[in-house]
């Protein structure tokens, strides 16, 4: 065993929640060492399909879900699938998010969610033009397209909701659509634009993040594994890892879909699941979209870079199953196809899973563990991490300094899962 490591801040993960907060607790003065299990980003920050959206405000617990997820619960490409199988912690989990399936949930968590998804917009924009990132940003805007007028209806009151929290989402015709977007095809019957979103290639971004922070001074540590922690009174004394044992002033876990995992060694119940997500990677089509997609009756998400192509999303609870699921794949692909003239690229360049960290109340874990004082938790971003990983460095920064909060910490604190 290595000799013990010490350090000021030690960030428990590398995707882009671990390196957005290192960014900004070395802007505010802090040293600070990554840690990182496997390489950095390899997780649920590589595949994504890069959007930064604060019209995802509305959360995934609404009412009618319930209802469509044990329609879905046998149907193996549904965009929503629970794998049957016995898994208490998981029960558990949905019973929660079961509870959640209200209006009174479903505005109140909005509202929470609304100014933290604008914060990161921000700021995700100025740290781009701050530090030359070269990641195919794009203020592109994002559009959510129907094929289903009855769906297209449904969804109308979305536009108001939305205006209440600040947020602009504009109401389009199909031909509309189809004159901004020239890659969907006939079958559209209308969408909903939102003119406040954003799109980057996610893999670059974390990769300029990785630049960043090393420029500034911060280190970065691969291939690690974290085996587990020596607990001292009420701080964390070590972590313990396959390369020795590592000390700090402050730890930050910013451990995703694994926080639960190494949670059970701290003796933390984080009441996160892994919600697995998909999706195809491929060179560029030529009759790519220019402003990425959500094909809403599928569910599917498309976004284009100048680099390449992809169809990504859906959501499964199938623990951490470590396989791709070909029916899941092959929905991506009969998906697009419904909505674009050109569904695939002309070359598949990867094929790709991951596990994003859910919350049953679909807000993300921000600030300290109450029985651990050197311990601050930064995970649960669900199918928001890259959304939301620069107001989470940014608060996480503030929390761990002192200073008071641009943005109020309340509704993502661990105390509302006793943690």
């Amino acid at each position: 065993m290595a000799a013990s490591r010490k350090s000021d801040v030690l960030i428990l993960g590398g995707g882009v929640i671990g390196l957005a907060c290192a960014h900004y607790l070395l802007k505010a003065g802090r040293n600070v060492t990554i840690i990182e299990q496997n390489t950095l980003a390899s997780g649920s920050s590589h595949g994504n399909c890069g959007t930064i959206t604060p019209s995802h405000a509305p959360p995934l617990a609404q009412p009618g879900m319930i209802a469509k997820a044990l329609k879905w619960m046998l149907t193996p490409d549904a965009p929503f699938r629970v794998a049957p199988r016995l898994d208490l912690p998981l029960f558990e989990w949905m019973l929660q998010f079961a509870r959640h399936c209200n209006w009174r949930d479903y505005e109140r968590i909005a509202a929470a969610k609304a100014p933290l998804l604008l914060r990161s917009r921000q700021l995700i924009g100025e740290l781009v033009q701050a530090e030359n990132l070269d990641c195919e940003f794009a203020q592109s805007g994002t559009l959510y397209v129907h094929r289903d007028a009855a769906a297209f209806e449904q969804a109308s009151g979305m536009p108001k909701m939305l205006a209440e929290l600040g947020i602009v989402m504009q109401v389009i015709d199909a031909a509309r659509c189809r004159e901004m977007e020239p890659a969907l095809n006939d079958s559209i019957v209308g969408g909903y634009f939102n003119p406040g979103d954003a799109r980057l290639r996610p893999d670059r971004y974390a990769a300029e993040l990785a630049r960043v922070v090393e420029a500034k001074g911060g280190e970065i540590i691969e291939s690690t594994r974290i085996d587990g922690f020596r607990i001292e009174h009420d701080r964390i004394g070590a972590v313990l890892t396959d390369h020795g044992e590592f000390n700090a002033q402050d730890i930050v876990f910013a451990l995703g879909a694994w926080s639960p995992q190494l949670g059970r060694k701290l003796g933390l119940r984080i009441p996160i699941q892994p919600g697995k997500g998909y999706s195809i990677t491929y060179t560029r089509p030529p009759r790519a979209p220019r402003i990425p997609l959500t094909l809403r009756e599928r569910s599917v998400c498309v976004t284009a870079w100048d680099s390449g192509y992809r169809l990504g999303s859906t959501m499964e609870f199938a623990g951490y199953d470590a396989s791709l699921n070909r029916a899941r794949l092959d929905a991506l692909k009969r998906g697009a196809a419904e909505y674009l003239i050109e569904a695939e690229g002309p070359q598949v360049v990867e094929e790709w899973y991951g596990w994003r960290p859910m919350t049953y109340d679909d807000l993300p874990i921000l600030g300290r563990a109450a029985n651990l004082k050197n311990l601050m938790l930064a995970t649960g971003h669900g199918m928001l991490g890259v959304t939301l990983s620069a107001v989470t460095g940014e608060m996480i920064a503030q929390l761990l300094s002192g200073r008071e909060s641009v943005l109020d910490p309340a509704p993502f604190s661990p105390a509302r899962f006793g943690i």
